[in-house]
């Protein structure tokens, strides 16, 4: 979707610990579970808001963008507009100039852009000015490339690097602040980008490879069927059905039956295997359950799921446990966290083996 607008970009530099969660009560404030208390962020109606684990950026009921890092709330723009965030980032559009705040300072990137992508430690943006593509990383500007047809953006945008294809069907990969060659190819490749890894069947050596840390890594001496990169690793299923995981120069099976589905972010990794689902996360597989949930959600180290009853558990600090029974509950992930929303907008936190409720 081309977006014609000012690309306005905060990049904030917040630590893991500065987890958010925030949420409207049945009185209609906007709140937030921060540091195992629940607070209240403004004291009048909000429009809508989107949250990351670590920023919460919102409309407040003058219509206003305001930011908001679990410490204190910035009014970023008083003019309609549309935002992105991510879990340390966030970008919107008034105009085609774009900026960046840093160090408490608006700093300007362009006055031409257009489309654009928010990750943890990037900003991707077209410069139609100049009918190329930036990166924004650590401060710095970096090109990745210049088009001389149609401006496009990159298919394949991991937190931390990501792989494009130049005007002349060179395949690349950027990863902090550097640019590798992988390989000119005429028919189009698929790429998964994780944190740190990417993963991608080679048309040259035909074998199932890997970036990782700087370097190119066969791991199959064939293509796979099917492949995911998450945080430093790559899982994948061979053309034997096998579910396998990659990470370090150390590979192995993870379930030599053939998974009913599988899954991975961030940290862990989820499959079936006949009735039964199974985690991996921190080197460790374990059993969470003996049926396929109707719904789930996966991010960090954390896999929340709809269980039995209709209500919601997590595998959680390596653990399983149940959240609520009541059907169709709501949930989300943030940071180390799973919030649940119940029925009568009343909320429930599941935090280091804790329950915190809101009523």
């Amino acid at each position: 979707m081309k977006i014609s607008g000012l690309f306005i970009l905060l990049f904030c530099t917040l630590s893991l610990h500065a987890q958010v969660a925030p949420f409207i009560d049945f009185n209609g404030y906007f709140r937030t579970f921060y540091h195992n208390n629940f607070r209240q962020i403004e004291f009048q109606r909000i429009q809508s808001f989107v949250a990351g684990d670590n920023l919460v950026a919102y409309i407040d009921n003058r219509g206003d963008l305001r930011v908001y890092d679990g410490e204190k709330v910035q009014t970023i723009s008083n003019q309609i507009l549309e935002y992105k965030i991510s879990d340390y980032q966030i970008a919107w559009n008034i105009g085609q100039t774009l900026f960046t705040l840093e160090d408490g300072q608006k700093k300007i990137l362009t006055m031409f852009g257009r489309n654009y992508a928010v990750t943890d430690s990037l900003i991707v943006f077209e410069d139609t000015r100049f009918n190329m593509v930036n990166v924004y990383y650590r401060g710095q500007i970096l090109p990745l490339y210049t088009v001389t047809g149609d401006l496009y953006m990159p298919d394949y945008i991991g937190e931390n690097l990501l792989a494009f294809k130049d005007n002349g069907e060179f395949y690349k990969v950027f990863w902090q602040g550097h640019i590798y060659d992988i390989g000119v190819w005429q028919q189009p490749v698929t790429f998964s980008a994780g944190t740190d890894m990417i993963a991608f069947n080679d048309p040259t050596q035909k074998t199932f490879a890997v970036f990782e840390k700087g370097t190119f890594v066969d791991v199959e001496p064939m293509y796979v069927h099917k492949f995911k990169a998450g945080r430093g690793f790559a899982v994948y299923e061979d053309l034997n059905g096998n579910l396998n995981y990659y990470a370090g120069n150390d590979k192995h099976a993870l379930t030599n039956f053939s998974a009913t589905f599988w899954d991975t972010r961030d940290d862990i990794v989820v499959w079936g295997e006949n009735n039964m689902v199974y985690t991996f996360y921190q080197g460790k597989k374990t059993l969470v359950s003996s049926y396929k949930p109707k719904d789930y959600k996966i991010k960090n180290g954390i896999y929340a799921f709809r269980n039995l009853q209709g209500g919601v558990s997590a595998f959680i600090d390596g653990e399983v446990q149940e959240i609520t029974t009541q059907t169709d509950a709501l949930y989300e992930i943030y940071g180390n966290l799973v919030l649940v929303e119940l029925f009568n907008k009343s909320f429930i936190v599941l935090k280091d083996g804790r329950k915190f409720e809101a009523l």
